[in-house]
C-alpha cells in the first residue's frame, strides 16, 4: 500500500495539472472588462507559456510537412529519374538506327552507281595493332559468294581485297597494308601514280609511287582509282595526299597521303565481284607496280 503522503502529493499534481488548464481557459475566455486581478495575472504568466508552445507546435508541424513533401519529392524524383534513363535508352536506340539507316543508305547509293555485280557484307571482326590501328578486317560473306582478290569499297573509298576465305568468314587485306597497292590519279590534275600502303603500324598511310616530277601534285588533294588493269572501277576514292616533297626533273615526287577510309569505324562494305570494264593494259596482280601512268 502506497505510503499516504505520495498518495496526496500525486494527488495534488494531478489535481494542479486539471485546474490551470482549466483557470487559463478561464481567463482567457473573458473580455478584458470582466477580468479581474487573478485573471488577468493568471493571462499574463500562461502568454509566454502559450506563445512557447504554440512555437513548438508549429515548428512540429512545419517539420512534419517538409518531411511528407520530401518524402513525395523523393519519390516523383526516383519516377523521373526512372522515365528519363527509359527516354535517353530510346533516344540512343534511335540515334543508332538512324546513323545504320544512313550508313545503308549509303551502301545501297554505292552499289547502285557500281557496275557489275557486288556483294554487300558486315564486318564482323578486326585486328588491332598496340596503337590501336585495325589490321584486318573479317567479313560475314562464305566461299560460295567471295574469292580471293576481290575488290573490297565501301561509301568513303577503297578498303582493300579479299585476302582469303575460311568457311563462312572472309579476311580482308586493308589498303594501309605494305603488300597492297592500287593505280590511282589525281582527281583534280589527273595526274597518275600508284598507292601503296605503308604497313606502319602506328598510324593509317600510304605513299604515292611513281609520280612524275612535272606532275601538279598538291597537299590536300584526293587520290582516286584510275581503273587501270580491270580491278578497281575508275573514280573510288583511295586517298588524301598529306605531304609532297617536288624533286628535280627526272626524278619521282616524295608524296605521301592517308586513307579515305576510317577503318575504326567500317560496319559495311561491298565485294566487288565483277571486273570492271577494262581501260587499260591488263596486269597480272593488284599488287605489281604498272609503271609510270
Amino acid at each position: 500500500m502506497a505510503p499516504p503522503f505520495k498518495f496526496y502529493r500525486d494527488l495534488v499534481i494531478v489535481g494542479a495539472l486539471l485546474a490551470i488548464p482549466f483557470f487559463v481557459l478561464k481567463a482567457n475566455m473573458k473580455s478584458p472588462e470582466t477580468q479581474n486581478a487573478m485573471d488577468r495575472e493568471i493571462v499574463r504568466i500562461a502568454a509566454p507559456v502559450e506563445i512557447a508552445v504554440a512555437t513548438v507546435a508549429r515548428g512540429i508541424s512545419d517539420v512534419w510537412d517538409d518531411y511528407v513533401y520530401l518524402v513525395d519529392v523523393k519519390r516523383d524524383s526516383g519516377r523521373l529519374s526512372y522515365d528519363n534513363a527509359r527516354l535517353r535508352e530510346r533516344v540512343h536506340a534511335l540515334e543508332q538506327a538512324q546513323v545504320e539507316n544512313r550508313q545503308l543508305k549509303r551502301l545501297l547509293q554505292l552499289k547502285d552507281s557500281t557496275p557489275g555485280d557486288s556483294i554487300s557484307a558486315q564486318v564482323i571482326g578486326k585486328d588491332f595493332t598496340e596503337f590501336f590501328r585495325v589490321t584486318r578486317i573479317v567479313l560475314d560473306k562464305g566461299a560460295r559468294d567471295v574469292r580471293s582478290h576481290m575488290p573490297v569499297i565501301s561509301p568513303d573509298g577503297v578498303v582493300g581485297s579479299v585476302l582469303h576465305v575460311a568457311g563462312d568468314t572472309v579476311d580482308v587485306q586493308l589498303a594501309v597494308d605494305a603488300a597492297f597497292g592500287v593505280d590511282v590519279e589525281d582527281e583534280r590534275t589527273r595526274a597518275r601514280g600508284f598507292v601503296r600502303g605503308t604497313g606502319d603500324p602506328a598510324r593509317y598511310g600510304c605513299k604515292v609511287e611513281m609520280v612524275d616530277s612535272r606532275d601538279d601534285v598538291e597537299i590536300g588533294d584526293l587520290l582516286v582509282t584510275s581503273g587501270k588493269g580491270r580491278w578497281f572501277p575508275r573514280g573510288i576514292p583511295v586517298a588524301r595526299v598529306t605531304k609532297v616533297v617536288k624533286r628535280e626533273l627526272g626524278r619521282d615526287q616524295d608524296v605521301d597521303a592517308a586513307p579515305t577510309v576510317d577503318f575504326s569505324r567500317l560496319d559495311s562494305v561491298l565485294v566487288l565481284a565483277t571486273p570492271p570494264a577494262e581501260e587499260g593494259p591488263i596486269t597480272s596482280g593488284p599488287t605489281s607496280a604498272r609503271g609510270r601512268l
